[in-house]
């Protein structure tokens, strides 16, 4: 043996000074390797020719409780060949090595497939970190790629901002070709978001859009009929049709012959006020297009009374000019209320009261998801800088959840624009009661 040696009798200390600098030194190297996956590299002449990577048992065993029970368990590997075939060299190769140093090479061409090995390997480090990179580069054009795979990982915050960026992007999201490609229960979860930001129009031309390939893909002829049986009857009542202007509904949704003639006639007595019966669509605005502030921390799901005898009153001012377009409140599941809403301002008593009857919607809200109720004035309400306006609220109907933790000072912070409540009269105080949400735009 030659007393002087070679580098290679020394990689140990030669460039390799820490544990993980020497594991990746050995990675996919015939040192000490006592195993060889053989996996099909997709770069190779037809994509299928299979290619090896050379790594050691120990390793993968103290990182993965799978490789662990692959190479140890009583059910081990006896051989020292592992063929895989539901992943790409690449892929695999990128999984060894975040692996061996605790590093992955993440790109928007692997990630899916290493989200899908770290699941299959056990490996939650390695899932955060294509979460992660899947959430940082998630926008309209690819949601509904990344959606289903959050849904079969079950990643939830990746699930929550996926649902975010449809909520925020929704024209793009619907027109991006992964659109058609989802199933029919995440179409329904769509179609019901009360969060939507596009016209129904548009939502409707997507969702038929979403049915005709449908009909492709069962070698079915696109027929009003077809694409109403494989919509289903939650996706299509999903749909506001009374949210739409009469020549959209005209010129849009009765060529697509998705609605029974019936539907269709009736819709067009509604549109000219002639309809006497309750329509089967609902008629409650989606309320993405416009900001929402919450000026409480939480929902108490005790027992509020709408008795009808008494006011719930609010003082609200706010530093920046706005358009107030609606009031939330709270209700309970299948009941209606009878809602009259007066806006005072000093010196000013022009402003219209609102009036009527709404029936109580799940709403999805960063309170969380309750049961209420919006009520839309007829024309948004300019609210002046620093003025101060009472919101007077008599409502009748069945007792409801309310609120608690309110403040008295509640910014919204990408608006830039800070509400301030003050207390009136009546059960409405600033910590808790009724008031749930205000819903408004800026004034540029």
């Amino acid at each position: 043996m030659s007393k002087k040696g070679t580098e290679q009798d020394f990689w140990q200390s030669t460039a390799n000074s820490t544990i993980r600098g020497r594991c990746k030194y050995i990675l996919n190297q015939e040192l000490l390797s006592d195993v060889k996956f053989f996996v099909r590299d997709h770069r190779s002449e037809g994509g299928s020719a299979s290619k090896p990577i050379l790594v050691h048992k120990f390793v993968l065993a103290i990182s993965s409780p799978v490789f662990y029970a692959m190479f140890y368990g009583d059910m081990a590997e006896r051989g020292n060949t592992v063929e895989i075939s539901d992943c790409n060299y690449e892929s695999l190769m990128e999984l060894f090595r975040f692996i061996y140093c605790d590093e992955a090479n993440l790109t928007p061409d692997n990630v899916m497939q290493l989200m899908y090995l770290a699941k299959k390997y056990m490996l939650p480090s390695l899932a955060d970190k294509c979460s992660t990179f899947l959430q940082e580069n998630l926008d309209g054009s690819n949601v509904f790629d990344v959606l289903p795979h959050a849904q079969k990982y079950e990643e939830k915050g990746l699930l929550d901002r996926c649902w975010k960026v449809i909520d925020e992007e929704t024209e793009e999201a619907v027109e991006s070709d992964g659109f058609v490609t989802i199933d029919g229960s995440t179409l329904e979860k769509l179609v019901e978001r009360d969060t939507l930001r596009i016209k129904e129009v548009e939502l409707f031309r997507a969702i038929d859009r979403w049915a005709v390939k449908e009909c492709q893909k069962h070698g079915l002829a696109a027929k009003g009929s077809e694409k109403r049986r494989i919509l289903g009857e939650r996706i299509v009542k999903g749909i506001r049709f009374p949210l739409m202007a009469q020549k959209e509904f005209a010129s849009v949704v009765l060529d697509c012959e998705i609605l029974t003639t019936k539907e269709s006639f009736e819709m067009v007595k509604y549109f000219n006020d002639a309809l006497t019966t309750p329509l089967g669509f609902r008629s409650a605005k989606r309320t993405g297009q416009y900001s929402i502030l919450s000026r409480f921390g939480s929902i108490n799901r005790g027992s509020w009374s709408y008795s009808g005898g008494g006011h719930d009153v609010i003082g609200i001012s706010v530093d920046k000019p706005i358009k107030l377009h609606a009031v939330r409140f709270f209700g309970r599941e299948n009941n209606e209320y009878s809602v009259t809403l007066i806006v005072h301002c000093r010196g000013d008593m022009s402003i219209p009261n609102t009036k009527g009857n709404y029936s109580s919607e799940l709403i999805q809200s960063e309170l969380g998801d309750y049961y209420g109720f919006n009520v839309f004035f007829q024309c948004p309400i300019l609210l002046e800088k620093n003025a101060l306006y009472l919101l007077t609220a008599s409502i009748i109907g069945a007792p409801s959840h309310f609120s608690d933790l309110g403040q008295s000072t509640v910014q919204h912070v990408q608006c830039g624009v800070t509400f301030y409540f003050s207390q009136s009269r009546g059960p409405t105080d600033i910590c808790r009661g009724q008031f749930s949400e205000f819903l408004f735009t800026t004034i540029s």
